[in-house]
């Protein structure tokens, strides 16, 4: 957890030389024609979990995990001669996990290979508005790469206003390429072999419409159509059949995907705001799913505030799923992994924003630091926490 601290107050260092070194802004009401820098966010986060269905030992079997994460996000900005604004956003994220189950792909092995991996995420967006007509365009790219599993992203969006600008249309289209390392269990590796790789593709399509209902009250819907083709296994996640023997993870090589969502917000005056979403899910797995979640932001003096939240999730067992030693030799597919069984999961916790306005410490543009804890548990004994902190230059 020390990391988290070392990261961001290192970054805090940099800010205060940036602060000493700042040159008067211009006070004339020209809008800037150079792109400059608008916002800097660094995430830091902790992440920690336990639990006994591991998916890699057939279902059974630790799920410890570790995991500590960094992300920079840098935003620059700049209107044209004609008034359109461009926004540039480039973001680099790096996370480091160590994972007790990942590490029993090889049973012989006392640490294997596995046992820890960094994941490398950098993405890169480009939006341009034109702020009289209500239109935005957006495209951007996103890669990210372990150990055994490598990725590639594009997306492409469409925003329009309403002529009184209280409501939006978007309309978005996401596509990522994957390729899976065939890391297979240690037994099974004298039948199957090991090495070379998978293809998976992801199809993403998104409309969404967002209105200002009144002063009060803001309203989201969204639908989503998502398609996946290839490779939905994972190579290293067994399966025991009901005669003890071992089997590789076998899942169908297409799967499609609803979800629908409503999220709102209501301010109760200056101080609170209640903040209410839902998400209902579906596929053809048969696996279906109910998200609930509310957070109320409550302002204690003008530079701070707390924002306790709470997220219920349930959902019912994809048709392919069953426990340790409870699938049959008659099936065509069969997954032991918990993450598509039946459960009912609950995360809560508490967020903290500290927003002065002179800065945080006193740096001028050191706008907003926000740490915020949840503690997650799910009705198959799984359970994990986590603690993130973010430091926005503004």
């Amino acid at each position: 957890m020390k990391r988290i601290f070392i990261t961001g107050f290192a970054l805090l260092g940099l800010l205060r030389l940036s602060a000493q070194d700042e040159v008067p802004a211009d006070s004339t009401a020209y809008k800037a024609q150079k792109l400059k820098l608008d916002e800097i966010n660094l995430v830091s986060s902790y992440y920690k979990q336990d639990g006994n269905n591991s998916a890699v030992t057939g279902g059974i079997g630790t799920e410890k995990l570790t995991d500590i994460s960094n992300s920079l996000d840098v935003k620059f900005v700049k209107y044209g001669l004609t008034g359109k604004k461009h926004t540039l956003d480039v973001e680099v994220g790096v996370d480091q996990y160590s994972s007790a189950s990942s590490d029993m792909i090889d049973l012989s092995a006392n640490t294997s290979a596995s046992y820890s991996d960094i994941r490398f995420y950098p993405s890169v967006s480009y939006t341009r508005e034109d702020e009289q007509k209500g239109n935005t365009i957006g495209v951007g790219l996103s890669s990210s790469t372990e150990f055994d599993y490598q990725s590639f992203g594009g997306n492409i969006s469409y925003s329009k206003k309403t002529k009184d600008r209280n409501g939006e249309f978007t309309a978005k289209f996401q596509t990522y390429l994957d390729q899976v390392k065939l890391i297979n269990p240690e037994e099974l590796r004298p039948t199957i072999g090991n090495g070379g790789t998978e293809g998976r593709n992801t199809f993403a399509g998104t409309l969404s419409y967002s209105q200002v209902v009144n002063k009060n009250f803001q309203i989201l819907f969204q639908a989503d159509i998502v398609s996946q083709q290839g490779y939905l296994s994972l190579p290293f996640h067994r399966v025991y059949f009901n005669d003890g023997s071992v089997h590789q993870e076998n899942l169908p090589d297409s799967r499609f995907k609803i979800p629908l969502a409503v999220r709102g917000s209501y301010y109760l005056g200056d101080n609170v705001i209640i903040r209410a979403y839902y998400r209902y899910y579906t596929d053809d797995w048969k696996l279906t799913s109910h998200t609930a979640d509310i957070e109320v932001p409550v302002k204690l003096s003008p530079f701070f505030s707390i924002s306790p939240f709470y997220r219920y999730y349930t959902q019912s067992a994809a048709k392919y799923f069953n426990g340790y030693k409870e699938h049959t030799g008659s099936e065509e597919f069969y997954t032991s992994n918990y993450d598509l069984s039946k459960f009912d999961s609950s995360f809560f916790g508490m967020g903290i924003r500290f927003a002065p306005p002179n800065g945080v410490f006193g740096i001028k543009h050191f706008s907003v630091l926000e740490i915020r804890y949840g503690h997650y548990s799910r009705s198959t004994n799984l359970n994990s926490d986590i603690v993130s902190i973010n430091i926005k230059y503004k």
